[in-house]
């Protein structure tokens, strides 16, 4: 009753105010009902404005200002300023380069690596970083494209590169003598626009000038850290107008101020934190296990856990075997992959291009001895894994 009385009495007031502007009040009418709780305030009708009406004149005016300072900015800053909405929907899906691991490339969402970007792979030792990188230099090759590797570290071998499946050949190798001259070989590589692919190896490795110049036990507290950020400033500078994918390798350490008396370690890499904030994906790997055949050593089983991922979503891993002499074992991920897709009949036996195969053991020999049998199904997987991605 009283909440009825307060609804009549407001419209009562509000009808009398529309109708009669001399009753109208600029001050407060209070209304008390039974209980303290039910408190109402009539406020002048007045000092409430009705929307306006779409103004054209105004509208018009708007898109010219707008034109006016996109032309501006144009010519007072070069073109690459200038905003554009088509520019932006138009590089929303970036092109990719795989990783040569189909799980890999499932993992972090989009297929492959993106190019157009920075991206860190960091682990501990022999755990798979320099394979990776290697498999990504030879997936870029087989697109036509140029590759540049910079091995700082003076550890790639060439003939463990040539088994992996990279052209040597056609690979741009150099070993700079300072962290100046190769960061600075990065931005002019960068800025030519014509290579696809620049490999780090690996950032832990690289020695500034001062350091080098320098006796043993001077100490040069957070040069390498400060260089980073200075230079990775101006390569991303020239990497937002070039389609280049650049890898830098990172050495993990352990931190000395974590929790250490409870057990527990914390890792860092090397050369900062500017690193970690520029780069598109972070990528970490983790040494699982060893693969055995016939009591023999024959591999690593790694983990690849997706730390960092700006274009998908993050923190997902992908299981992958590492070979001796070979790089990814990829005949044993494609056969999974394509059985579990449906590509490649499993019932009891392997059924691949009308050949019958009893074990997975005999169906991944024929996959490895059959190269254009392997690559097909990849084709085939690719379609199917990334058609809505890509």
């Amino acid at each position: 009753m009283v909440t009825s009385f307060l609804s009549f009495a407001l419209n009562a007031v509000s009808r009398s105010s529309r109708f009669f502007p001399q009753f109208a009040r600029r001050d407060a009418i209070p209304f008390v009902g039974a209980s303290k709780r039910h408190l109402s305030l009539v406020a002048d009708i007045s000092e409430f404005q009705c929307d306006e009406f779409h103004d054209d004149n105004k509208e018009t005016e708007k898109d010219s200002a707008l034109r006016e300072a996109l032309s501006q900015l144009a010519g007072d800053f070069g073109r690459e300023s200038m905003l554009s909405l088509q520019r932006f929907f138009n590089s929303r899906r970036a092109p990719v380069i795989s990783t040569g691991s189909l799980k890999l490339d499932l993992a972090l969402g989009i297929g492959g690596l993106p190019k157009g970007r920075m991206v860190e792979i960091y682990g501990r030792e022999a755990s798979g970083k320099t394979t990776l990188a290697l498999h990504i230099v030879k997936e870029a090759q087989k697109l036509g494209g140029y590759c540049a590797y910079l091995d700082v570290e003076n550890a790639m071998d060439p003939s463990l590169a040539e088994s992996i499946g990279v052209n040597t050949e056609n690979l741009l190798i150099s070993h700079p003598d300072s962290a100046e001259n190769l960061l600075c070989m990065v931005d002019m590589l960068t800025k030519s626009g014509s290579v696809d692919v620049i490999v780090v190896d690996s950032v832990a490795a690289l020695v500034p000038q001062c350091e080098i110049d320098g006796s043993i036990g001077d100490n040069k507290r957070d040069v390498q850290a400060r260089m980073m950020t200075q230079a990775l400033r101006k390569i991303y500078s020239s990497l937002c107008r070039s389609q280049t994918l650049i890898i830098f390798l990172n050495q993990v350490r352990c931190n000395p101020k974590s929790g250490q008396a409870f057990g527990r370690v914390d890792e860092v890499t090397c050369g900062g934190n500017a690193l970690k904030f520029y780069s598109a994906m972070r990528l970490r790997m983790i040494r699982t296990g060893l693969l055995m055949s016939e009591d023999k050593i024959t591999g690593l089983g790694v983990c690849v856990q997706v730390v960092k991922n700006k274009l998908a979503p993050a923190m997902l891993k992908a299981e992958l075997a590492i070979q001796f002499g070979r790089g990814f074992f990829r005949e044993s991920e494609v056969l999974e992959l394509a059985c579990e897709y449906g590509i490649i009949s499993k019932g009891g036996n392997y059924f691949i291009e009308g050949e019958v195969f009893g074990d997975k053991e005999e169906a991944e020999r024929y996959l490895a001895e059959n190269n254009g049998v392997l690559e097909n199904i990849v084709m085939v997987l690719r379609t199917r894994l990334f058609e809505r991605k890509v």
